[in-house]
């Protein structure tokens, strides 16, 4: 079954009270799930169901939360489940259910009932709430758990089914998470996109009925939508003000998050595993585990709950999230599929001369029968390309230590080009009809990781390499095509494949980290079609976008630092857009740096710009990626985009500052307030990351107080002439 990650619980509600429902619970067992701010309270009616009767701010005194419920005077409710902790389908619940099964004997009904809970306290800032249901008719439990970081109000949230009937029981729909919120009004902020147009930002105001945000696509599953949402109460949040809920499923597969306005005007919100085509049967016994679902909660704004979430995520989900990162040269863009020795040894001596740590060798190395020349061929055959590299991916790892640096590999295992070896000798390994014609995705067909031996495969190919190549410090691991024509030669229960191709690639990552702990791996999927929390887990970094134009990375990567930390998104300095080097260069450092670009053709100025911009990278990522994140002034509205990183103390800050419009002369014109500061305290800014040649215009001899910095606000000098400036905040 799936494995069990964490667990979550965060809902939202806004003024004072949140979350209740219509009757009065007198007698029935509350259950509060508290963090530093909030409360999540659960609480049993008079038929034993339970409900969501709070969430919100949490209370001094406990015992008011049973008062919750009378003070609501909302239009009749009609099923007592209605605000469900975990809502069933065939019983009373007339919305959307989280939960909808197919009993042994035909039925299609299910009530669950609270049965007992216990609380864990897992450490000083972790706890584990579990709450067992059980349907009084048939023998089907339900787990419910709740895990709770107590500083950052994080909550995770995920669900264990165990058919305990004497026949096969089929899920219809198992949902991680069942949200119940009030307010006046709700709105969505959600995401949608393509290749190279990742993260582009839509929000609207939920009318009822049902708004569904989902992927069908197999793998590569946030291709045109990402799992991650927010929802504001009553107004639509701003960065620093109103209250609002992050949303964001664990699971790198298809997922399905229902948000549903009911007729009393509160707002229901379902997520967990798409159960399009994907029927689960459990056999008498059988255990099922929902991937977690994790939510924030801020009445603080956007800015606080991103925070909060960044926080968590480097402390307790992104591998490596409080360690440090490897600055990098890509070939790809210097050499794309034509290269050979002789010019990745010249590459790797110029990874040298830039300055950077590692040397990453892309798509291009491999196949013999087939050479990988183009896409079109190779993809599977994981053997060095004889013609292109004769000494073997060895002689590339000696030559970089040579170097004094590092070397990484790129490889896309998951997938297959029908022109391979790998397709020839092992066709039933594919994901495709038996009767239909194949189509492909970038001249691509998936690999079916249901399949234990194609996890053995997968993993042989990442174990292979270092085996030959003890010394090998990085993993590119790509993954470009989605599912068509979808069906497994392996599985005897088709719709199973959607949930087991997931659990198999989970399964090979776990071997992988096994094995290799601490190996510095990007989740690539042609830009940003995999980015999630339970990927994460095994990754230090995601590849955001194919789309490196920098003025695109201002727009992608602020959408992408709500949910997200900056150590975990791989950001690199490229030919695309019409921008200078520099403005290239401080667009990509506000995350994890690297570069690829042909360094032998930089001019004398622009190499000397990069080598020194990478000193003071090296200086400044501890704030960058460990500090918390103030987004100054938003892309979206504005002719200058600002964004501070400001460590923990208070102390230092790095501001980046980028013009995002040309038009009518645009700039600074007005002062840019900054946040986070301490008011007392004296701050000096300097510029950094000048060009050769230039001198700032920052008068850098002038301290401001935090207070002013903070009401008034300080004047970057931006325009069209300085498009792009990265300042230094230091207190006195």
């Amino acid at each position: 079954m799936l494995k069990k990650l964490s667990g979550l619980s965060g809902l939202s509600i806004v003024a004072l009270l949140t979350i209740v429902q219509t009757e009065a619970f007198a007698q029935g067992t509350i259950i509060p799930v508290e963090t530093k701010s909030n409360a999540l309270v659960l609480q049993t009616n008079s038929t034993n169901n339970l409900n969501i009767v709070y969430l919100g701010p949490k209370l001094t005194d406990k015992k008011e939360y049973e008062a919750i419920t009378a003070v609501y005077k909302q239009t009749a409710e009609y099923t007592g489940v209605s605000n469900a902790a975990y809502a069933t389908s065939g019983s009373r619940n007339l919305f959307e259910p989280a939960l909808t099964v197919t009993h042994a004997d035909g039925n299609n009904s299910l009530d669950l009932q609270y049965v007992r809970h216990e609380t864990k306290k897992l450490n000083d800032n972790v706890s584990l709430l579990t709450v067992v249901l059980k349907d009084p008719v048939y023998d089907l439990e339900v787990k419910l758990f709740y895990k709770t970081y107590f500083k950052e109000d994080v909550t995770e949230q995920w669900s264990e089914i165990k058919n305990n009937e004497k026949g096969n029981v089929v899920l219809q729909k198992f949902a991680s998470a069942n949200l119940y919120l009030k307010a006046d009004d709700f709105w969505l902020r959600q995401y949608h996109g393509d290749w190279a147009k990742e993260m582009q930002a839509e929000e609207s105001k939920l009318t009822h009925g049902i708004k569904t945000l989902d992927s069908k696509l197999g793998t590569r599953t946030n291709l045109f939508q990402p799992p991650s949402f927010m929802v504001s109460l009553n107004q639509p949040a701003t960065e620093d003000e109103g209250a609002v809920l992050y949303g964001s499923l664990e699971w790198s597969g298809n997922f399905r998050i229902d948000l549903e306005l009911d007729n009393q005007d509160n707002l229901r919100i379902i997520a967990g595993i798409n159960n399009h085509a994907s029927a689960m049967t459990l056999t008498p016994g059988e255990v099922f585990t929902t991937p977690v679902f994790l939510s924030v909660l801020s009445f603080n704004g956007k800015g606080e709950a991103s925070r909060k979430l960044q926080s968590w995520a480097r402390n307790y989900k992104l591998l490596g999230g409080k360690g440090s990162r490897l600055t990098l040269l890509n070939n790809w863009e210097a050499t794309y599929f034509d290269f050979n020795e002789t010019k990745l040894k010249a590459l790797l001596k110029d990874t040298k001369e830039l300055g950077v740590d590692l040397f990453l060798l892309d798509d291009g190395w491999f196949a013999n029968k087939y050479p990988r020349n183009n896409d079109d061929a190779g993809l599977g055959d994981w053997q060095e390309n004889k013609t292109k590299l004769p000494n073997g991916i060895a002689s590339l790892v000696s030559e970089a230590q040579a170097n004094d640096v590092k070397f990484g590999i790129w490889v896309e295992p998951e997938m297959v080009n029908p022109r391979s070896e790998l397709y020839e000798k092992h066709p039933d390994w594919v994901v495709k009809q038996p009767n239909r014609k194949e189509y492909y995705f970038r001249n691509q067909l998936v690999l079916d990781l249901s399949n234990p031996q194609v996890q053995q495969f997968v993993f042989n190919t990442i174990d292979n390499l270092f085996t030959k190549n003890p010394k090998l410090a990085y993993i590119k691991w790509d993954c470009n095509a989605v599912v068509y024509n979808a069906y497994s030669a392996h599985l005897k229960n088709q719709s199973h494949f959607y949930v087991q191709y997931v659990q198999g690639l989970y399964s090979v990552l776990q071997k992988l980290r096994k094995k290799y702990p601490t190996v510095p791996m990007m989740l690539c999927s042609g830009g940003g079609g995999r980015v999630d929390y339970a990927a994460l887990q095994y990754f230090t970094e995601f590849w955001p976008s194919d789309n490196t134009d920098p003025l695109e990375r201002v727009f992608m990567q602020w959408e992408y630092s709500y949910f997200y930390p900056a150590v975990s998104s791989g950001n690199h300095v490229t030919d695309w857009g019409k921008q200078p080097i520099k403005y290239r260069t401080d667009v990509a450092m506000m995350g994890k740096l690297g570069f690829d670009i042909v360094v032998s053709k930089l001019n004398e100025k622009d190499l000397k710009f990069c080598q020194d911009a990478i000193k003071t990278y090296n200086a400044v990522k501890p704030i960058i990626w460990q500090g918390n994140q103030y987004r100054l002034q938003n892309p979206v509205g504005n002719d200058v985009a600002a964004v501070l990183y400001l460590n923990e103390e208070r102390t230092t800050g790095v501001i980046f500052n980028y013009l995002v419009n040309n038009r009518y002369d645009a700039g600074s014109s007005r002062p840019i307030r900054l946040k986070g500061l301490d008011a007392q305290k004296r701050y000096r800014i300097k510029e950094l990351n000048l060009y050769p040649g230039t001198s700032s215009t920052i008068d850098d001899t002038k301290t401001y107080t935090g207070e002013f910095l903070m009401k008034v606000g300080y004047n970057p000098d931006v325009k069209a002439s300085r498009a792009s400036v990265v300042l230094e905040l230091k207190a006195e």
